[in-house]
């Protein structure tokens, strides 16, 4: 199945899970910033078609192309911002869920860093892009075309 085929045949899933991605945008969250976390998440579940969704959302804004490179060694890098750092690692312990004392330590660097508000839209980020994850993977969908954006997964 393609991502086309499934939002027909799922037009209320696909209008949902649209729908927490604008109640994020409405928020007022930094785009570059949901869309790094979208990019994490999508390398650690292993989503291309995500993967290749998010980057070419991300390449129209102005986020530093290094930041897209180096993604996969955040920590290491150099090059992000301690906000980035901070919902990187939260998207990271909330993605993986194996480590209760990371996550923990991630949600106190998080909480340290951004306001309740910017915790609860940042929190529905990685949520909502670890549920497009799974509909991706699990159904096969092949990478959009570079240049393609269809809507905000």
């Amino acid at each position: 199945m393609d991502f086309q085929a499934f939002t027909q045949t799922a037009p209320d899933v696909y209008a949902s899970l649209g729908g927490v991605s604008k109640a994020v945008t409405a928020s007022g969250m930094d785009k570059a910033l949901t869309e790094l976390v979208k990019l994490r998440v999508s390398q650690i579940n292993g989503c291309a078609f995500c993967l290749q969704f998010h980057l070419n959302i991300a390449r129209k804004l102005d986020i530093d192309p290094r930041k897209f490179d180096l993604l996969a060694g955040w920590r290491d890098a150099g090059i992000y911002a301690e906000r980035e750092m901070a919902a990187l690692g939260w998207a990271e312990a909330l993605t993986q869920l194996t480590d209760p004392p990371a996550r923990d330590a991630a949600l106190a660097r998080a909480q340290a860093t951004f306001d309740d508000k910017e915790l609860v839209f940042l929190a529905a980020t990685i949520a909502s892009i670890n549920a497009w994850n799974r509909i991706a993977v699990g159904l096969h969908f092949p990478p959009p075309a570079a240049e393609a954006n269809r809507s905000q997964a």
